[in-house]
């Protein structure tokens, strides 16, 4: 009989919508090549975006939060690993899962820092520079205990691990990077890729739901877009993204260029036929999936540094120019979108960042014997990592005990 792994995720993934519904089916694909029976269950309600899991022999679990019937649910399925898709997940039912099936292997996927992201959001909407007071807000002190009680996290960007490691004192030992894990993109791909002559206008995508993203569209609109407009007027910016609001539709200007397009079903066209991809990101965390997709696409960049942050390695050729000043940043998209020795050079650097940094063969077997040796050894792995235990503790687990209370005031209706 194969092992059994349980996702439990945030949302039902969606693959087309997001860069974390394209990480989840990574995730899933990695498990599924080494055999293990995956259960995925969430307490969200699905929508039309949602990937049918059902079509790929994922089964599929709805779970109510606050609610004892997980319990019964998990025990009786009782998994040889536990996956929780980010730290919100982990508060809810990690301790659930460590009552009713205690020899379970409890893994973090934590999508990107979320701490981290906000503390640089808290910073930008401050005017000041982010130090260390804006890491260390309410949400970290969350997501760092999720990742102590866990037995292993991973962490998509290596500047986060350096994060964890330098600024948060997290052992090394309880961290993975796994990056977005992609297939390699063939000679043969890469010629068929269109070419400078082929393309037109500016493209950026991203779900609008995401903060990061649609301040970015913002700021794009407001401060950027008038000078790129300006040196290049018949150009063109066409905005893709899921779940577009009344307020990011208001941004929609034909008349001066800009287009909010919406959902796309199909990024790799869009990509395919535009000349230059625009991630202006202000704050965030985490890999960016609109880099990915642009790079894989052939499609170079402008974008900050927040956006390149963690992309590159220790590359020095990339596939972006990179500028925060808004002034600045019109300047190379500019100078991209006409000069053709410089787009060639963007997306031949593309290309060789996909596939030496993002090959899924380069992480697979590594995690795979990695979360298995663990296994093997759980219990003097927990040993060594007596910090978790303690977080685990009754009298520390106040999330515990707020969602019994929840759950016994549901009762009363």
């Amino acid at each position: 009989m194969n092992q059994k792994l349980l996702i439990i995720g945030f949302v039902w993934p969606e693959p087309k919508s997001s860069a974390a519904g394209s990480r989840m089916m990574q995730l899933i694909e990695v498990f599924q090549s080494a055999n293990y029976d995956i259960t995925f269950a969430s307490a969200c309600a699905k929508t039309d975006n949602a990937f049918d899991l059902s079509s790929i022999n994922v089964n599929t679990e709805n779970i109510v939060l606050n609610d004892s019937s997980f319990d019964v649910f998990v025990k009786e399925l009782n998994p040889c690993m536990v996956l929780f898709d980010r730290f919100m997940v982990e508060e809810q039912f990690g301790w659930r899962v460590a009552e009713q099936c205690p020899d379970a292997l409890r893994l973090l996927d934590t999508e990107d820092l979320h701490s981290l992201r906000k503390g640089r959001q808290q910073a930008l909407k401050d005017n000041a520079m982010f130090d260390i007071s804006y890491l260390q807000n309410d949400t970290a002190k969350r997501e760092i205990a999720s990742i102590l009680r866990c037995d292993l996290s991973f962490i998509i960007s290596q500047v986060e691990i350096e994060i964890l490691v330098n600024q948060f004192n997290i052992d090394e030992h309880l961290l993975y990077y796994l990056p977005f894990l992609l297939d390699p993109i063939s000679p043969e791909t890469q010629k068929k890729s269109p070419k400078f002559k082929d393309r037109n206008h500016f493209v950026t995508i991203g779900n609008f739901m995401h903060p990061p993203n649609f301040d970015a569209v913002v700021f794009l609109k407001t401060e950027i877009w008038p000078l790129i407009r300006k040196a290049l007027p018949k150009a063109e910016i066409h905005i893709y993204g899921s779940y577009v609001s009344e307020k990011a539709q208001q941004l929609n200007k034909p008349e001066d260029g800009f287009f909010i397009l919406g959902y796309t079903d199909n990024v790799k066209e869009v990509m395919e036929h535009a000349k230059v991809c625009l991630a202006p990101l202000r704050f965030g965390a985490g890999l960016k999936g609109k880099l990915i997709d642009a790079m894989e696409g052939g499609t170079p960049c402008v974008t900050t540094t927040i956006g390149a942050e963690g992309m590159y390695g220790t590359l020095k050729d990339t596939n972006a120019f990179i500028e925060d000043d808004a002034k600045a940043f019109a300047k190379q998209a500019v100078e991209l979108h006409s000069n053709k020795i410089y787009w060639n050079g963007k997306q031949k650097n593309g290309f060789m960042i996909i596939n030496t940094l993002y090959d899924k063969a380069i992480y697979t077997k590594d995690v795979l014997h990695t979360v298995e040796t663990l296994l093997a050894d759980l219990q003097s792995h927990r040993q060594h990592h007596f910090l978790g235990q303690i977080l685990m503790y009754q009298t520390m687990q106040s999330t515990k005990y707020m969602s019994k209370w929840i759950e016994e005031k549901n009762k009363d209706k």
